[in-house]
């Protein structure tokens, strides 16, 4: 048994344990998620028999107790092939560290993992209210779900860039932290996420644009937005973790700062990311958006 156990915010666990599920997953190993089984408890991992609060408890005893061996991957120059022995040489095990990375087996069994993260019904039947998703474009993008999911050599060219009259562009304005990590570099103000959002618009001038903001600002309004991008329809549900995540993932487009939030909304269905990481919005271009496998081993 794999305990993976992490600190830090949601989608970093999120990312950590897919990495840890893949790797057990190929060596026939089960994985418990210490962090999924009381906190977070917005997905369908949490509701399935190894996640629970007991096995939190459990391993989270056992490995003060020395009782658990443990694997950490605490630093970015740990000795992975190591540390991968270690995990290979005990029955049972605690695999920590935001550095743990399996990128080729996390996209082995990507299908497995988004699954696993599905979010519940009670988080994502609201916002498919407010952003009027219909049956029609549901079945069409489970049309398309098993065809992002091929390698991009294999996909269709016109599935990511398909034409139509209406596309939406999900923004994640990333504030809070961000005004101190990495010395601020990545803390924009609202004229530089305008600028983005109208740059966006530029690109698609035959296009009717929504756009749909999530952001841990509470400053941030719909109507300064509006004001600021008079081309395009802008949209904030004001909804909570879970609901934004899901928001984002029902996007045609997606824009931010690094941030795992935006990287973890992309994998659901593949969508197109633009990461911005400078204030410049000219540097946009269309080949800037990139899909998930791109920009998931370039999480800074």
């Amino acid at each position: 048994m794999i305990f993976a156990r992490d600190k830090s915010q949601m989608c970093n666990n999120l990312l950590q344990y897919a990495h840890v599920y893949a790797w057990g997953r190929e060596h026939g190993r089960k994985v418990i998620s210490m962090r999924f089984s009381y906190k977070y408890q917005y997905f369908h991992i949490c509701h399935t028999n190894l996640t629970g609060f007991g096995w939190y408890l459990f391993a989270k005893y056992m490995a003060a107790l020395h009782l658990l061996p443990t694997a950490s991957f605490k630093h970015a120059d740990c000795d992975r092939e190591a540390l991968e022995r270690k995990m290979l040489r005990h029955r049972h095990i605690v695999v920590s560290g935001w550095n743990v990375r399996f990128y080729d087996l996390f996209l082995k069994y990507r299908s497995e993992i988004v699954e696993l993260f599905r979010i519940d019904e009670c988080y994502t039947q609201p916002v498919r209210e407010k952003m009027n998703v219909n049956d029609n474009v549901e079945g069409q993008r489970s049309k398309d779900e098993g065809q992002r999911l091929l390698p991009q050599s294999l996909r269709p060219v016109s599935l990511d860039l398909r034409p139509k009259s209406q596309i939406s562009l999900g923004v994640h304005i990333r504030r809070g932290d961000y005004a101190t990590w990495q010395d601020g570099r990545y803390f924009f103000n609202d004229k530089v996420y305008a600028s983005y959002i109208n740059r966006f618009a530029a690109m698609h001038p035959d296009q009717t644009v929504d756009v749909f903001l999530s952001t841990n600002d509470a400053q941030v309004t719909a109507e300064h937005y509006q004001a600021l991008c008079p081309k395009v329809h802008i949209h904030h549900l004001k909804g909570s973790a879970p609901e934004d995540l899901f928001m984002l993932s029902e996007c045609d487009y997606l824009i931010g700062p690094p941030s795992t939030f935006s990287l973890v909304a992309a994998m659901y269905r593949d969508i197109p990311l633009y990461r911005m990481d400078s204030a410049d919005a000219d540097s946009m271009t269309a080949d800037g958006f990139r899909l998930f496998d791109y920009w998931f081993r370039r999480i800074l």
